[in-house]
């Protein structure tokens, strides 16, 4: 690994330089910067890596810099960074929510390698599902050093077409909200035929977790494991019709449409941003 500066460490700064420390990344090739004092402390006693509470001091050796920040922050960082990157000409890997390449060039400057990456909030656990997309300038040898940072969190997938992150952001970016939703919808019909609700919680959280395991782990389409729970005229079958019945696809198909639309408006905000 090549020396790597976090801009930022929040939540999913330190689930990445957890994971990178756990594939025996050198702790002595991570830099941090983060301008509150209790958690700049606090990432140098967990991962024993160098903080900085000024962004140009973290990044001044990297060769990769990867943003950590929430979108609306970028016009203060990119004017405190666009000299030292025009000058450094770094990988810049973004994990800025719905910031598209041709905004971060404009950003910090023409001619720099991105990648934009969408990780979703499991990565805090290592659980993560990211997608990732690079500018033409990206070499073949920087993709891979971009993709096993973020596989560090889960696993990666390349989209080719920049436009799709508006999708992988309303399946994979989104998604976990809408399973929390589906356990709540659950824990509440078994707690309105009887059970108590901490039962119901559990066994509606573990369900999940196992089907889960069971598609990842199997690799077979999830039609052909569904079909092997639904017995003929059994309880299975029965409640699937129902799902059926009220248009289960197109409620999600719906619901993934409004997410993508509204990934699109909010790039599009970003836009108006100095």
């Amino acid at each position: 690994m090549t020396r790597l500066a976090f801009i930022g460490g929040g939540n999913m700064a330190r689930s990445l330089i957890g994971g990178l420390l756990k594939t025996g990344v050198a702790p002595a090739t991570l830099s941090v910067a983060e301008p509150l004092a209790e958690a700049r402390q606090a990432l140098g006693r967990e991962f024993g890596i160098a903080c900085y509470a000024e962004n140009r001091l973290a990044v001044a050796e990297a060769e990769v810099i990867l943003l950590a920040v929430k979108p609306q922050v970028m016009p203060a960082i990119h004017t405190e960074l666009r000299d030292t990157l025009q000058r450094n000409r770094p990988l810049l890997i973004s994990i800025a929510a719905g910031v598209r390449l041709d905004q971060l060039e404009r950003w910090f400057g023409s001619g720099l390698p991105i990648v934009r990456c969408m990780p979703n909030t499991p990565a805090l656990i290592g659980a993560g599902a990211t997608g990732l997309c690079a500018n033409n300038r990206v070499s073949a040898a920087q993709k891979a050093q971009a993709q096993h940072i973020l596989d560090a969190a889960g696993i990666t997938r390349w989209i080719d077409d920049e436009a799709l992150m508006d999708t992988v952001t309303a399946l994979s970016g989104s998604g976990p909200a809408y399973f929390f939703a589906l356990v709540e919808a659950l824990e509440a019909a078994a707690v309105a035929q009887g059970l108590p609700r901490d039962t119901a919680r559990a066994l509606a959280a573990q369900t999940c977790l196992g089907a889960g395991r069971m598609l990842v782990d199997s690799g077979e389409d999830p039609a052909v494991l569904r079909q092997r729970v639904t017995s003929p005229h059994g309880t299975t079958q029965a409640a699937l019709e129902s799902f059926s019945a009220d248009s289960l696809p197109h409620i999600v198909a719906r619901a993934v449409a409004a997410a993508t639309r509204r990934g699109v408006e909010l790039a599009a905000e970003l836009d108006k941003l100095p």
